[in-house]
């Protein structure tokens, strides 16, 4: 059974020194390799990248060669997208023992994982697919994020996810479900203020309750994205999850509101469709750094 940890002990094994170590509360982007070469002649100002784990779970080759020159100048974030953390069934002990490859290779400040499975027998289904949220599904994530951080002896941050259908046989809300995960394994949260108003628009909500139902005072890191438009069958607004537009305004807004609410807190630019050349994402990210820099000078002018 899963159970308590209080996030300021020390967890795994873990010395605390060690896992004081944390992303700094700057903009940061995702690293893609049509970047590479440029980040590495200009240096830019900017305070992290993140890299999803699943490019770099190879032995060598160009990926690494790049990462680890960049990982040398600046802080870096380990997102995994694979490990299927909801399945209802074992994880993968060979993906989970790549991922700690991995980590012993570069030592990132932040390792996170989905709240979602996308894996079924030997198939694994691209996608990041939902859960119900009631205690079947809350033991087993519980379960599974307690074997990943004890076999990784690093604190995990946990996302939640992008939905496009909520079950019936849920008996939990998104906030008070990730409460308690929080509460019983002393994972953190990674909030994706994109994926909570895709959600509120989708299933028609309040954002900002949705935001302030959250584990805040856990919140490791902040991810940032666009979306995409449709519709769903009935004709209404269905909005997808995309990585392939600048954020919304409408995002911007909420980003803001949740600051208000956390402090600040390390913010990815997600972009993973329709890549704007070097310039173009250096400088939204800068729009999120700007909303950071300024909360952190009021804080300490107060």
């Amino acid at each position: 059974m899963s159970t308590h940890l209080e996030p300021t002990q020390q967890h795994w094994g873990v010395p605390v020194a060690a896992q004081a170590r944390a992303l700094p509360n700057r903009a940061g982007v995702g690293l893609k390799p049509e970047h590479f070469q440029e980040i590495l002649a200009t240096r830019p100002d900017i305070g992290f990248f993140e890299v999803h784990a699943e490019n770099y779970m190879v032995a060598g080759g160009p990926f690494h060669h790049y990462l680890s020159r960049i990982r040398e100048l600046y802080p870096l974030s380990i997102h995994g997208v694979g490990l299927s953390i909801g399945v209802d069934a074992p994880l993968d002990m060979g993906h989970l023992n790549a991922l700690a490859v991995l980590l012993a290779r570069y030592q990132p400040q932040s390792f996170s994982e989905h709240l979602a499975w996308s894996t079924h027998g030997q198939a694994f289904l691209n996608d990041l697919l939902p859960l119900p949220y009631n205690a079947g599904t809350l033991q087993r994530v519980c379960e599974h994020i307690d074997q990943v951080q004890s076999y990784l002896q690093r604190r995990m941050l946990l996302e939640n996810p992008a939905t496009y259908v909520e079950f019936s046989a849920s008996t939990w809300d998104e906030g008070a479900f990730l409460s308690e995960v929080v509460r019983r394994t002393g994972c953190a949260l990674l909030l994706d203020v994109n994926n909570v108003y895709v959600n509120s628009v989708n299933h028609q909500r309040d954002a900002r309750v949705a935001i302030r139902a959250m584990p805040l005072a856990q919140v490791g890191e902040i991810h940032l994205a666009g979306f995409a438009e449709a519709q769903d069958g009935n004709g209404d607004t269905l909005l997808i999850d995309s990585h392939g537009a600048p954020v919304a305004r409408a995002v911007w807004d909420l980003y803001a509101y949740t600051l208000g609410l956390t402090g600040a807190r390390p913010t990815l630019l997600e972009r993973d469709n329709d890549l704007p050349a070097w310039p173009v994402l250096l400088a939204e990210a800068g729009l999120a750094e700007q909303q950071l820099q300024r909360l952190i000078t009021d804080e300490v002018l107060t």
